[in-house]
């Protein structure tokens, strides 16, 4: 069976070379993304026999890092620019192997609407990856418009990944841990608080109207809805139009006509449930969190999912197919 997965990153470590060196200087070298340097580094060697051991076919890949957030409205651009064209340079020797998300300069908006177009047009990319905040905004900020303005014109979706926290609330939610000084990270981050927060950032686009304002909008969410399964019916009561957001609609009829998830790094079946439920399969898609979770973990995961054939196969490539335009 064809298999996608589309949460698969990516950092070359060449593109330092274009950072100031008081970034590169304050990089921690010790986090889980440092350790995973030469994997994230790699496209054909060690990820593709990987891929080619557990019968994944295609891999979308984004760029890890949030370096691009860290230079002003003036560098970014240049920089953003200078990635995709590397990354689309390495993975044009496996086109049916590997396809990717942009990496946007978000400090500047209308130019990563211009990024975005350049590499859909150019190089075929198959939408946009962002990380989170943007030096402490968010997307519903009417600044980031013309991003989505551009990927509903050009009909690719937008990915909204986890990214650190902002500071303040790293200082008031997930630093001085029973007295010990300083952030706890995997509760800020992989452990819980950045699930919650790109909940929360994809709420903020559903209160602000942004789904009403660009109906055609497609935004996809990793790690089995980012908790949002989970407060489904709860939410869907707090989110009704008239109580004090900007949305027309439901957020039960908005995410299912712009919403869709993936499984990336999580590979039991209770939240695989609960997001069929809510969700339903034709707005959920095959994942792995590559190299953060291994293509074993994710390949022996598939093989217990128990659903007809065609949900299945809608599940593990159907949808990725449809939505990214891969075929």
């Amino acid at each position: 069976m064809r298999i996608v997965t589309l949460e698969e990153h990516i950092s070359f470590p060449e593109m330092n070379e274009l950072l100031p060196a008081a970034i590169v200087a304050a990089k921690d070298t010790s986090g889980p993304a440092a350790q995973m340097m030469p994997k994230l580094a790699d496209i054909s060697g060690d990820r593709l026999a990987s891929m080619d051991k557990n019968g994944i076919t295609v891999q979308v890949l984004s760029v890890e890092n949030t370096d691009v957030n860290l230079l002003d409205s003036k560098q970014a651009p240049g920089f953003a620019s200078h990635y995709n064209d590397l990354i689309a340079q390495k993975i044009s020797h496996h086109p049916d192997r590997f396809a990717a998300f942009a990496h946007l300069p978000m400090t500047a908006p209308a130019a990563a609407a211009d990024e975005l177009e350049r590499t859909v047009t150019q190089y075929g990319f198959k939408g946009a990856m962002i990380r989170g905040h943007t030096n402490g905004e968010f997307l519903d900020n009417s600044k980031f418009a013309p991003i989505f303005e551009r990927a509903q014109k050009l009909n690719v979706p937008i990915y909204i990944h986890p990214g650190i926290p902002p500071q303040p609330v790293m200082d008031a939610y997930y630093s001085n841990v029973g007295g010990v000084a300083g952030p706890l990270n995997s509760l800020a981050c992989w452990g819980w608080g950045w699930h919650s927060e790109t909940a929360i950032h994809v709420l903020r686009l559903l209160a602000a109207g942004t789904f009403d304002q660009f109906p055609k909008l497609k935004v996809i969410i990793g790690h089995m809805g980012e908790m949002l399964p989970m407060m489904w019916v709860r939410s869907q009561r707090g989110f009704q139009p008239g109580a004090g957001g900007q949305n027309q609609r439901g957020l039960q009829e908005t995410f299912r006509e712009q919403v869709y998830i993936t499984t990336s790094g999580f590979f039991t079946q209770p939240p695989l449930q609960i997001a069929l439920d809510t969700f339903g399969i034709d707005n959920m898609m095959f994942s792995i969190d590559y190299p953060f979770s291994t293509n074993e973990m994710g390949a022996d995961f598939l093989n217990q999912v128990e659903l007809p054939k065609d949900d299945l196969e809608k599940f593990a490539h159907g949808n990725a197919d449809r939505i990214l335009k891969l075929r």
